[in-house]
């Protein structure tokens, strides 16, 4: 059995800067061991903890998905020791990756079903996986419609604008790209916070899930959305990354109850939050 607290050895690749105020930044990782990457076979949903030796760990969704071969990317908000230290580092460093971790978003169940991704901020990272697992051509004839609603706090702060352009061109996927201000007069979508476009452009629940990942304030309110619009307790997926801590569930510092979030989750249905404590 594999130690889970041993990194496996990566080195950065590549190094992408996202936003405008240069505090997120996407990194592109390559296993210096073939076999590692192998190993680390993941499905879209799950994270990782991020080792660098001397400073710690950070617990981080995956951004890239399974299809992507020879890499694995997260996009890194620089919030504290360790995420200041990797946008400190060069392409070229090596540093740890220890995973994947906890469970991922229901495929099976979202099979045969429309698909609504709703997410804002840098929480955009394992909805984009989600997004490039989907419309891989072996695996779009799976699910019917696909709707993403994705927010940021202004358009400097949008990540991943090269692909959120390639989405919208797509005749199979439909985006709703929206802003909480801007005063850009060349601003061609929507303005307005992540409940309030969920609720103008998603109509209808029938035969449909919702994944959101982001900020606790924004789950907070699209629920209520989710829920006038019909969808049903178990048909609404959260994403609390969050929550997420040590990544197996020996630190105690993630519980929701009797349920760790970096172990039974990231990933809970409203109908599994809903038998828990309201501390989430």
């Amino acid at each position: 059995m594999e130690n889970p607290y041993l990194p496996y050895p990566v080195r950065i690749d590549n190094i992408r800067i996202e936003t405008e105020d240069r505090n997120l930044k996407t990194f592109r990782f390559v296993f210096l061991n073939p076999e590692d990457e192998e190993k680390f076979s993941y499905i879209p949903g799950q994270f990782a903890e991020l080792s660098v030796p001397g400073k710690g760990e950070i617990p981080i969704g995956i951004a890239s998905s399974p299809s992507e071969k020879g890499f694995v990317t997260f996009t890194i908000n620089k919030t504290g020791l360790v995420t200041t230290y990797m946008h400190n580092m060069k392409e070229g460093d090596i540093m740890g990756i220890r995973g994947p971790l906890g469970n991922w978003y229901p495929w099976d169940d979202m099979e045969g079903k429309n698909v609504v991704i709703i997410g804002g901020g840098f929480a955009f990272t394992t909805l984009r996986s989600s997004i490039i697992h989907m419309i891989q051509p072996e695996n779009r004839p799976k699910f019917k419609n696909i709707d993403v609603v994705y927010g940021a706090r202004n358009p400097g702060m949008l990540l991943y604008k090269d692909e959120l352009t390639e989405w919208e061109q797509r005749d199979d996927i439909n985006m709703h790209i929206t802003v909480d201000s801007t005063d850009d007069p060349d601003w061609k979508y929507n303005v307005g916070f992540v409940p309030t476009i969920t609720e103008q452009k998603i109509t209808s629940a029938d035969n449909t899930i919702a994944i959101i990942c982001g900020p606790p304030v924004m789950i907070r309110f699209t629920q209520p959305v989710l829920e006038k619009l019909g969808f049903q307790p178990e048909n609404i997926i959260f994403s609390l990354e969050m929550r997420m801590k040590c990544g197996i569930g020996l630190c105690g510092r993630c519980n929701i109850g009797d349920q760790y979030v970096c172990k039974d989750g990231p990933v809970f249905s409203q109908a599994q939050l809903d038998d828990m404590t309201g501390e989430y």
